[in-house]
């Protein structure tokens, strides 16, 4: 993908969520930090945002906590927040900017929590028809721009990490493709891009491993309900992103090739885009 093709989006915001594999594969982790650099310098402002599923995982298990998900969502005690806190900021946050800073200094780390970026709302839970309590599990009631938007309007990458707080200053583990959804909205994005480890929503998982590779916000809203537990939360960001103004969001596979992210961005066929009508409109 060259520079030029990106050009007609230079001054455009993008949001990249870095998940999935890319995260645990060092060759991998390099070809994503390539990527958004290059997309920096063609003169997009970009914001990258970030999970640690495996990490925070990884963290409780050895720390003796045990690890429960509900409806694809971590079921957080205060044990298991102040958990998530440490190695979402602590951890992941730091390695993800130190990636980025090997190529050019200008990677920001902060978190929901700084400048009041997401004012999180614990939210509820149905699961088979039952109300379900998670926990410290919240949604993003609010986002405020300022902070991000003095960032990328000053050449730096923010790099965010979703654990927010709530209007009472209670410290809530946020979904981080939520929390991308959500930015994407307040920060008017042109695109949401999710990097996962797969190639992008099956058609009939696990029956089938055909692609969709475009679907409207209606048709995904009447197919979410029946989707992997794992998948709803990437894919009720996506339908959240282009009902709120993206133009379009896009999950697309982080083991892929190098060019990856500029080739869903220029609309090429990737992974699966999530459009507001069958026009792209």
């Amino acid at each position: 993908m060259s520079r030029g093709e990106l050009s007609e989006f230079a001054g455009k915001t993008v949001v990249v969520k870095y998940g999935g594999n890319a995260m645990t594969d060092p060759a991998l982790g390099r070809v994503f930090a390539r990527q958004i650099h290059e997309l920096r310098s063609a003169g997009l402002k970009v914001v990258v945002t970030h999970g640690g599923g495996p990490q925070i995982s990884a963290m409780l298990n050895q720390m003796g906590i045990e690890s429960e998900f509900r409806g694809g969502q971590r079921v957080t005690s205060p044990e298991a927040m102040n958990v998530v806190r440490m190695v979402l900021t602590g951890l992941v946050q730091r390695d993800v900017v130190n990636l980025l800073n090997e190529i050019e200094p200008v990677a920001v780390g902060i978190s929901g929590e700084d400048a009041s970026l997401f004012i999180a709302e614990r939210r509820g839970l149905v699961v088979e028809g039952e109300q379900v309590d998670i926990g410290l599990v919240g949604e993003v009631a609010h986002v405020n721009i300022d902070l991000i938007s003095t960032l990328i309007n000053n050449g730096y990458i923010p790099v965010v990490s979703s654990v927010s707080c709530d209007s009472r200053g209670v410290v809530h583990n946020v979904n981080a493709d939520t929390a991308a959804g959500a930015l994407a909205v307040a920060a008017k994005a042109v695109a949401l891009v999710m990097l996962t480890d797969v190639a992008g929503l099956y058609s009939d998982w696990p029956n089938s491993e055909e692609i969709v590779d475009h679907i409207t916000s209606d048709e995904l809203a009447a197919l979410i309900a029946h989707l992997d537990a794992g998948m709803i939360p990437k894919m009720e960001a996506c339908l959240l992103a282009v009902r709120g103004g993206v133009d379009r969001a896009l999950v697309v596979d982080g083991r892929d090739a190098d060019g990856l992210i500029a080739a869903a961005i220029t609309g090429e066929a990737v992974g699966t885009v999530v459009t507001l009508r069958r026009d792209g409109g």
